[in-house]
């Protein structure tokens, strides 16, 4: 009868006289490491492998490098520092331009009664606000400034040219021009207008406004004399006369409003300009 080799393993069994002894279990190959793992010692015991990963020079710390620095962070401390009052200067800017500007086209109120010079300092020229684009009727004319001379000829008498459209002179200057200056879209215009309204049909003026608008158009016309033509530039100059030519802007085909499409002028009296017109110096 089998019995057990006290202190064997329970498969193996003794040999017992009456038959040979039995056959051992075959040795198991040694199982694959997995990919990656770290290679086995010698003598069969495994590599000891941090618990934290890679050391980076303090125990228990990750070497995984940061994020790079971008915008103002990636600066220095003194670029930082003016960068941020830059920044700060544009925002007081456009907060003291937005309130200039409501300031500007707000009805009348007790700030504009106090403020109101330094508010039409700001604005004018260059950020002026006009609201005929919105209004009920928006202006639906073209109106042309023209100018025509009296020259001193060799033999001296006087020679009168045709008329010259200043009007176009300044859109030639605006047509293709990304950035046209303010002087080039309205000095004119704004002239002009200042002028109509503040003269009756008889070209009279209404008081000093009226007399500010004839002299401030004046200069602007004896700034613009020799722009005309080699003709003027070359002559002298005797006198000058203004007139507007005003023409409806026709509406579209499909439209049945009929407007005239003749224009109607308004002729302003000769007038003699003088050297402090033309900005150089006293009256001639």
């Amino acid at each position: 009868m089998d019995r057990y080799d006290e202190g064997a393993h329970p498969r193996q069994v003794a040999a017992t006289p009456d038959g040979p002894p039995p056959a051992e279990d075959p040795p198991r190959p040694p199982e694959a490491a997995p990919e990656g793992a770290p290679e086995a010692a010698p003598g069969g015991a495994s590599a000891a492998v941090p618990e934290h990963g890679p050391a980076s020079g303090a125990p228990g710390t990750s070497a995984a490098p940061g994020r790079p620095a971008a915008g103002i962070t990636a600066l220095s401390l003194p670029y930082q520092i003016a960068a941020a009052l830059a920044l700060a200067l544009v925002a007081v800017g456009a907060l003291v331009h937005l309130g200039m500007v409501f300031l500007h086209v707000a009805p009348s109120n007790t700030l504009t009664k106090q403020h109101g010079r330094a508010v039409d300092e700001w604005i004018y020229p260059e950020f002026e606000q006009n609201w005929k684009l919105f209004a009920p009727n928006p202006l639906q004319q073209n109106i042309d400034v023209q100018v025509r001379v009296d020259l001193r000829t060799a033999e001296g008498g006087v020679r009168t040219t045709g008329w010259y459209d200043l009007s176009g002179l300044d859109g030639a200057d605006i047509r293709h021009n990304l950035l046209p200056s303010h002087t080039q879209q309205n000095e004119l215009r704004r002239a002009w207008d200042f002028y109509s309204s503040s003269h009756d049909n008889a070209n009279r003026p209404s008081g000093l406004r009226g007399e500010l608008s004839e002299s401030y158009l004046r200069r602007i016309v004896a700034r613009r004399v020799d722009r005309l033509s080699a003709e003027v530039r070359e002559g002298t100059v005797e006198r000058v006369q203004l007139r507007s030519s005003t023409t409806n802007v026709q509406p579209p085909p499909w439209s049945t409003e009929k407007v005239s499409d003749k224009p109607v002028y308004r002729v302003l009296p000769w007038w003699t300009l003088s050297a402090k017109d033309a900005g150089t110096g006293a009256d001639a």
